[in-house]
């Protein structure tokens, strides 16, 4: 019997794709959880424009493979569209916790329904992050900062704005990625970010980021539970 856990990290892009292999695999490895990111598939595009009915295809394929491995989510808020499950109870919710409480519950009860003989319950880890993974960057003001090239407390007014890194909403102007972009010319997605991220570390990230925090605690606990 194996004492490590197997997981595919089904993403949204090449932005999550690269967080997951640069970041989550070598922190995770050292905890014998071994993480395999697939960007979320549609014929002829990837990326972007995240809708359940593509995700779940998905999702049922990788738990028919293997009856030993474990599917987690990671898809930014700010990309879901109106198919998926809990969203529009989601978008009658201020708070940002319990946003995130109805689609990931959500999420999980219909992925029990459609493919319960896939034991989902004990297999299947939703995630949607609250906005989108660059609020994760916020987690460290100072490095943040010096990475784009802006002074230090513009990124200091968006927090004390928003409050915390994963309550920068998700509108069209106003989402993580966004803010970055108009702050910055030199921030881009998925060099710029991942850079960003390996200069943070996942330690500030998780202590600024309870949703993201829970999120890799479940993960991390997965090898404790690999011969159940």
């Amino acid at each position: 019997m194996s004492n490590y856990a197997n997981v595919v990290v089904l993403v949204e892009g090449p932005t999550e794709q690269r967080f997951v292999k640069d970041l989550l695999v070598p922190f995770l490895v050292n905890k014998s959880v071994f993480l395999t990111p697939i960007i979320i598939d549609k014929p002829g595009e990837k990326g972007g424009d995240v809708k359940f009915a593509r995700a779940k295809n998905d999702i049922e394929k990788h738990l028919k493979q293997r009856n030993d491995t474990w599917i987690t989510l990671l898809v930014d808020y700010y990309g879901i569209r109106g198919d998926w499950p809990g969203y529009d109870e989601s978008k009658r919710q201020t708070d940002h916790v319990r946003k995130a409480e109805v689609m990931n519950q959500a999420t999980a009860d219909e992925v029990q329904r459609l493919f319960q003989d896939q034991n989902p319950g004990r297999r299947f880890i939703p995630y949607v992050s609250m906005h989108e993974i660059e609020a994760l960057y916020f987690s460290d003001p100072a490095c943040l900062a010096e990475k784009i090239g802006v002074p230090k407390s513009r990124i200091d007014l968006i927090l004390a704005d928003c409050g915390e890194p994963e309550m920068i909403n998700d509108n069209s102007q106003t989402a993580p990625s966004k803010r970055l972009e108009a702050l910055s010319d030199r921030f881009k997605k998925t060099s710029t970010g991942i850079a960003i991220a390996q200069a943070i570390g996942i330690q500030k990230m998780r202590e600024a980021c309870p949703l993201f925090n829970a999120w890799l605690t479940k993960i991390e606990q997965l090898a404790e539970r690999a011969n159940e």
